[in-house]
């Protein structure tokens, strides 16, 4: 039974995801931010019982990726439980708009640990696992700021462009392990994220991709064979840059 590992599989893209991989015949290790009392949240709950009920191995964790400090061990907990993904998802992330000369470090460091360090920090826990299966694939969500400049979005750039170096120099390590490491890169999409207080937008979220589509393309990525991979994958709205 094929296993897929999902961050941010709470809401938006990482629980249409987590619903769509389920459907295609996957065991699934979802986490996302814990709740107040340190366990899976609610939200996530919801998500997992309505995939158990469908027949589906579901394992759960609320594992803080903002807290380096802590993900290394919530990882390896998260791992121990008896499931090997085959596939790992790290869609959890954040942006912040604003004007970099004017960003608070503490709120830069937030944006990189989320966007980079604790998907180098995933990474770092499942690929012991995959090595010894002499297999796996690591999908990286990315954006198209990645390669495009926004004002008051730089900081959010700069933090996806650095990931896309980083899933180029993995998939250059790991090749020699059997593990294939590839992005998808995303213009808008109708999630959550345009609610969050540190993103002031005026986009029209009508004309934003669905999570549904972006659960499509994930597919794609991870049906290939195993002897070839799609590096990069880009989804756009048909309206363009938003």
């Amino acid at each position: 039974m094929p296993v897929a590992l999902i961050t941010g599989a709470s809401r938006g893209i990482g629980a249409a995801a987590a619903a769509g991989f389920a459907k295609a015949g996957y065991d699934l290790l979802l986490l996302s931010r814990p709740g107040p009392d340190g366990l899976p949240s609610p939200e996530l709950e919801a998500v997992a019982n309505a995939l158990r009920t469908q027949g589906r191995r579901v394992e759960t964790a609320g594992i803080d990726l903002a807290d380096a400090g802590s993900t290394e061990a919530a990882m390896a907990e998260l791992l121990q439980r008896g499931l090997l993904p085959n596939v790992v998802i790290n869609n959890a992330g954040a942006a912040y708009t604003g004007p970099l000369a004017a960003m608070d470090l503490a709120r830069w460091q937030w944006l990189l640990q989320l966007n980079l360090t604790a998907i180098f920090q995933v990474c770092q826990a499942v690929i012991p696992g995959m090595r010894q299966a002499g297999a796996g694939l690591i999908i990286n969500v990315s954006s198209h700021a990645a390669h495009n400049t926004f004002p008051d979005w730089g900081a959010y750039g700069a933090s996806k462009a650095a990931l896309v170096s980083f899933s180029r120099c993995l998939a250059a390590e790991e090749r020699a392990h059997g593990i294939r490491v590839c992005t998808l890169t995303l213009g808008a999409v109708n999630t959550p994220l345009w609610d969050s207080e540190t993103v002031n937008s005026s986009f029209d979220r009508r004309a934003m991709l669905d999570p549904g589509q972006v659960t499509e393309a994930l597919l794609v990525l991870a049906q290939q064979p195993s002897n070839q991979v799609i590096e990069d994958l880009t989804l756009m709205p048909a309206v363009g840059a938003l």
